[in-house]
């Protein structure tokens, strides 16, 4: 998708009219998000904000927390399920969730008729890891690239693995 030159402001007609990313989460063949990328459309580099629309049926992307960045959602129209935790709770219009980092697992659904749209935004530090408890998978997020890796190829070290003893 390529960006126009960022600018300061970006009216709401210009917003309507911008291309939307699609994006589908490769853990979860239910994921469907079409995304705008108000943050870059800026020029921003420190933060990361979108406005996101789940189609009907769909799925954000897949049950996750984040190792380091924190995010934050903010409902504008339609009404979703938001996993959070081991909670579900309907979200509408109006409707934030922040999660801190580290923090608790989440997740948002649109089981309903209409579109679910939402601003969601947080950190871009790059460098995070997302946890994902269910598939027992992590990813690296960092600026070369995105690394997945299965929980159990983790080898746990501590410090001491590190010290030369005489």
């Amino acid at each position: 998708m390529t960006m126009p030159d960022p600018k300061p402001l970006w009216t709401a007609a210009e917003i309507e009219a911008a291309p939307e990313a699609h994006i589908r989460h490769p853990w979860n063949a239910n994921s469907d998000v079409r995304v705008k990328p108000l943050s870059a459309a800026a020029g921003l580099s420190r933060v990361v904000l979108s406005l996101a629309r789940v189609p009907p049926g769909k799925e954000s992307f897949v049950y996750h927390s984040h190792e380091r960045d924190e995010e934050f959602l903010f409902i504008l129209s339609g009404r979703g399920r938001a996993e959070i935790g081991e909670e579900v709770f309907e979200v509408g219009p109006g409707d934030f969730m922040g999660f801190t980092a580290p923090g608790v697992a989440h997740h948002l659904t649109n089981p309903y008729e209409e579109d679910l749209v939402y601003l969601m935004g947080g950190e871009r530090s790059g460098l995070d890891v997302g946890h994902f408890p269910r598939l027992r998978r992590r990813i690296v997020y960092s600026r070369t690239g995105i690394n997945a890796v299965e929980d159990s190829a983790l080898q746990p070290m501590a410090m001491e693995d590190f010290i030369v003893k005489p």
